[in-house]
């Protein structure tokens, strides 16, 4: 049972962690890699992380995880990986097939130092990588970072072993969606469609982790980019990056390596951070806003206008990934909520400067921490309560202690279904974030309504 503690008090336990308000890089690796099609995630390392890794994911999902390990034991563990690697190379395009392998390390293989693009070379010469197929990497050591900072990896490792230049531009852009659900990337994709963009969306788990059930089996779904998308990268005309920590470095990896500019944006959740992301397409493709996506921003803005009186002043405790954090709190804002505890468990410097930024003018004070904990997040709750909870599914022990309505939003998401189906990006994302908003806020409303009208009547 937690009790009230002063602001300093709180601030001074930095030797532990106490229930982490993130996950390890391997598990984001492992989410990047599923957007390639035809790709099998593995795992360097031991049976147990991956084991743990496809779990998560599977029950986030509800769909199958697949993926492969190297099966490290105790003499891998003195001796190094590299034969495990390449017999797993050899078994999997052998009885699996894939059309890309896509490794990432784990804290045991980073700690020995296993040389994977060696482990390649030599997998390559002993004629263990079929021809037309591909093999690609992404450091991942759990020790530093979060499931973040290893889907930002994955993305980059894309760049690096698979975009070329043909030496000229094509009317192309590169969208880099962050980590979000399978359902945003497809409102993504459909948003640039409408405006008549030729887009390639790296990674893309649409239709790969949000499948329909057809009563077979496919190893490999239909979705995901292609290696031959990927390869065009190198040559479209510009890159717009979503979500700064995710997506920052595939984009600045193509324009390092091919003169592809690129633009970083917030992800585009809610009115503002989505005219953003409509406005730099249309300005990098040469393109006009059609009048379906202004019918969609005028519809918000009337849902936004009708229930304003139900937002006003609410106050909101966040936990969740930082670049999620960042475009939810310029959101609620917009719609004149107050998000006053804003936590991420994944450490970045320019976070808290960001939040502050956003928060700056609010007539209130705002507790903002990167690399904080669930119990950090708790003891801010305990000490100044909110109307409205919205993180993963681990806030829920806090929404039931404190008997504060909560929002699913985030990853991961063991005890609900929907995420992966329907967008929060967009403005029918933002539409739908309302919905859930003010069903939430008023539920609770209703019940203390009840509850009065109960005593009155005693």
């Amino acid at each position: 049972m937690l009790l009230r503690h002063t602001p300093k008090e709180i601030s001074e336990r930095k030797a532990l962690t106490v229930n982490p308000a993130k996950t390890c890089q391997p598990i984001g690796a492992m989410y990047a890699s599923l957007g390639i099609h035809g790709c099998l995630p593995h795992s360097h390392g031991s049976q147990g992380c991956y084991a743990y890794h496809r779990s998560t994911l599977t029950r986030h999902y509800k769909e199958p995880v697949l993926a492969a390990t190297s099966s490290f034991t105790e003499g891998a563990s003195v001796f190094g990986g590299q034969a495990n690697l390449l017999q797993a190379i050899n078994n999997i395009f052998t009885v699996y097939n894939p059309d890309v392998i896509a490794v990432h390390t784990t804290c045991l293989s980073e700690t020995i130092g296993d040389d994977i693009p060696q482990i390649f070379g030599k997998a390559e010469a002993d004629g263990k990588i079929p021809e037309g197929k591909y093999v690609l990497h992404a450091n991942t050591p759990s020790y530093v970072g979060s499931h973040v900072t290893g889907f930002a990896n994955m993305t980059k490792a894309m760049v690096e072993y698979f975009a070329t230049g043909n030496g000229h531009r094509e009317k192309c852009l590169n969208l880099i969606p962050g980590w979000v659900e399978p359902s945003d990337m497809k409102e993504i994709k459909r948003i640039a469609t409408e405006m008549g963009v030729n887009s390639i969306l790296f990674p893309d788990t649409e239709n790969v982790l949000n499948g329909p059930q057809t009563g077979k089996f496919t190893m490999y779904p239909k979705g995901g980019v292609t290696v031959d998308q990927l390869k065009k990268t190198g040559s479209s005309r510009g890159t717009i990056g979503l979500g700064r920590l995710a997506s920052e470095p595939a984009a600045l990896a193509l324009d390092a390596k091919f003169k592809v500019p690129c633009k970083i944006l917030d992800l585009p959740i809610g009115l503002k951070a989505t005219d953003r992301f409509v406005d730099a397409m249309r300005q990098m493709a040469g393109v006009t806003v059609p009048d379906s996506l202004n019918l969609e921003r005028g519809q918000l803005l009337d849902i936004i206008t009708d229930m304003q009186a139900y937002f006003y002043h609410k106050k909101v405790g966040l936990v969740g990934d930082p670049d999620q954090l960042e475009a939810l709190t310029e959101f609620l804002i917009d719609i004149d909520m107050l998000p006053i505890h804003v936590l991420t468990g994944t450490r970045d410097k320019k976070f808290e400067k960001r939040i502050q930024e956003l928060t700056a003018d609010l007539p209130c004070e705002v507790n903002v921490k990167s690399g904080g904990d669930m119990m950090l997040f708790h003891q801010w709750v305990k000490n100044e309560p909110v109307d409205l909870l919205i993180g993963n599914t681990y806030v829920k022990y806090i929404s039931r202690d404190e008997d504060i309505p909560f929002i699913r939003h985030g990853f991961p998401i063991l005890d609900r279904i929907g995420h992966s189906y329907f967008p929060t990006v967009g403005y029918k994302g933002a539409m739908r974030l309302l919905e859930k908003i003010l069903d939430a806020l008023m539920d609770r409303q209703d019940r203390d309504s009840s509850e009065i009208e109960f005593e009155l009547v005693m």
